[in-house]
């Protein structure tokens, strides 16, 4: 029974590695399966899904304006299709994820979306806000803060490591750019002295 599942995580903890390695499993066993990846993220290359740990495979990209039910449809019509799987799932508009599950249903393929839960000032993404509500399964994957907590939120920080509390939502980077943390050190260094810290 195909399914829409939405594995989430903050930066760098292996979204696309787990991604990667389900997509080899298909293969190996030789089904195919369709990747996609948000077009605005050109990190390693145009239409190129890859992973800090030096493993990547080519994909197909989508835009905030691309109709991915169609793109998944005529993706079938090639041929047998086992998955989808879906990088950087937050940058998915509203639509796209309704579009996503419309095809899961209708077309009856998996779709595996993985991305970012929320931004750098612990906002939800509009693509994970979507998924959270309508995927069928949702799984964590787990990386840690600095401290050996469980890291669930990310800093932006500029060329010089200093925090930022403010800026656009969407700022393409990695490690030079953001940091993973628990929430009480995302408070610390958001410097969020609503509630004490303890």
């Amino acid at each position: 029974m195909a399914k829409l599942y939405f594995n989430y995580s903050t930066m760098n903890a292996g979204k696309s590695t787990v991604l990667l390695q389900a997509a080899y499993n298909y293969a190996e066993r030789g089904m195919d399966s369709y990747l996609l990846t948000a077009q605005l993220d050109n990190r390693a290359g145009e239409g190129r899904i890859a992973s800090r740990i030096g493993i990547g495979m080519e994909a197909d990209t989508f835009n905030i304006n691309d109709d991915l039910f169609r793109k998944i449809e005529a993706r079938l019509g090639d041929g047998p299709c086992a998955c989808v799987f879906v990088d950087e799932a937050q940058f998915l508009s509203e639509e796209q994820v309704w579009q996503l599950a419309r095809a899961v249903d209708d077309l009856r393929v998996p779709v595996m979306a993985f991305g970012l839960r929320v931004d750098f000032m612990g906002q939800l993404f509009p693509g994970s806000a979507t998924l959270l509500a309508l995927a069928d399964e949702m799984r964590e994957v787990r990386t840690i803060c600095h401290c050996g907590k469980k890291a669930t939120m990310v800093v932006r920080q500029d060329a010089e490591g200093r925090v930022l509390t403010g800026g656009e939502q969407v700022q393409i980077g990695g490690n030079e750019a953001y940091v993973s943390l628990c929430r009480r050190h995302w408070r610390e260094a958001m410097a969020d002295t609503d509630a004490p810290l303890v």
